[in-house]
């Protein structure tokens, strides 16, 4: 009964932390000054810790789990960096989608989420930080979920097309149209939305092309290296979807 209880409390909690994480940086883009972001970016990190400390509490993970995902962000991070001086051409979703294929959703959206975080504390933080974490973790957890359920490919032609929609789509999709509230505009409009999108084509095609690009080039064999790290240790093989 109280292991009943307890998993029942968590799940109320995870899910009011969903919705309190995307609350939070509305609530900060709206209300909050520009010079106050790095409080918006503290409450998202801390919800999305929270809801990882509760799904690494039931699945007790061991440090050698701990330990790849911590080198896979790394990668990412250190990718990003290298080519700081080609704007949007970066591999950080590439990292992410190879991560995620790999070792499963919850590893996807936490390499994402970090990886954002932490180049960013090289590149700059600001008000758009908790929005790429977000963008980025997502991508890690559509790629992780298709993937466990048979419907993205672990082969170069399924993920390099996964990885240029979702770019688009998803990080595009929706760090665009938050460029408007980061500018602090007191209206959202269809039309505004459109024109941010429209904006923001070049560099999302750009970005899209970099994905696809370091997903052919590096998929195969950091995922041959990841499943037969997986397999000689059984990592994460306790993963439960969120």
């Amino acid at each position: 009964m109280e292991g009943f209880e307890k998993g029942e409390k968590n799940l109320l909690l995870g899910k009011a932390l969903l919705v309190l994480g995307p609350g939070a940086i509305l609530a900060g883009a709206l209300c909050l000054e520009t010079r106050r972001f790095y409080l918006t970016s503290l409450m998202v990190i801390l919800y999305g810790m929270l809801l990882f400390a509760m799904r690494l509490e039931r699945r007790k993970p061991r440090a050698r789990e701990i330990a790849v995902l911590a080198v896979m962000v790394a990668l990412g991070v250190a990718g990003r960096l290298a080519f700081f001086m080609l704007p949007q051409f970066k591999p950080c979703a590439a990292v992410i989608i190879i991560t995620a294929v790999c070792l499963g959703g919850q590893a996807g959206f936490l390499t994402g989420a970090m990886t954002a975080f932490v180049s960013n504390l090289f590149m700059g933080q600001g008000p758009w930080t908790p929005w790429q974490m977000l963008c980025f973790g997502l991508i890690g957890l559509l790629a992780g979920a298709l993937a466990s359920r048979g419907l993205l490919s672990a082969k170069r032609i399924p993920l390099c097309v996964f990885g240029g929609l979702s770019v688009m789509v998803i990080y595009g999709g929706i760090m665009d149209p938050a460029s408007l509230l980061l500018l602090g505009q007191a209206e959202i409009t269809a039309g505004a939305v459109l024109t941010a999108w429209a904006a923001g084509l070049v560099p999302n095609l750009i970005h899209s092309a970099a994905t696809v690009f370091f997903l052919a080039a590096l998929s195969q064999p950091l995922i041959a290296k990841l499943s037969r790290v997986k397999k000689k240790y059984g990592l994460l093989e306790r993963e439960q979807p969120f």
